[in-house]
């Protein structure tokens, strides 16, 4: 269930909304509303590889995940808002399970992603994704 909380501002409640659409979309496996919450020109780090620059760049990437179901949880640690700048602080979990039955793979960690008020809406403009993978 996705609750609001009385106490947070509309942006931090917008930012939170944000997170849970990219999961609950990720999940459904809609990469056009995963697109449309980052920036044209967002930037995606991670453990180990090059930077990946840009929604096409992002959009190609999740192609190679057609054949697999993602199942991910957030918990959220901290959001900041600065004007129409924000940055929020995920721990986050993520199973990865092929659909040719292989074995899921989980990845954990921490996330921190910067974003910024476009056209009245957040978007998610830069990502430090510091998932590693995990071993049960």
């Amino acid at each position: 269930m996705h609750t609001v909380d009385c106490a947070m501002t509309a942006d931090e409640q917008a930012i939170r909304d944000l997170v849970f659409t990219w999961l609950s979309a990720t999940k459904a496996g809609d990469n056009d509303t995963v697109l449309g919450l980052m920036a044209e020109d967002a930037v995606f780090l991670q453990v180990g590889q090059e930077p990946m620059r840009g929604r096409a760049a992002f959009a190609s990437a999740q192609q190679a995940l057609a054949n697999v179901d993602i199942d991910a949880k957030s918990a959220i640690q901290e959001i900041r808002v600065f004007g129409d700048w924000a940055y929020c602080w995920n721990h986050l979990t993520v199973v990865v399970t092929p659909h040719t039955g292989g074995a899921p793979i989980k990845r954990t960690g921490h996330v921190l992603s910067v974003l910024q008020k476009q056209n009245g809406r957040w978007a998610i403009v830069r990502d430090a994704n510091l998932l590693t993978a995990v071993r049960d």
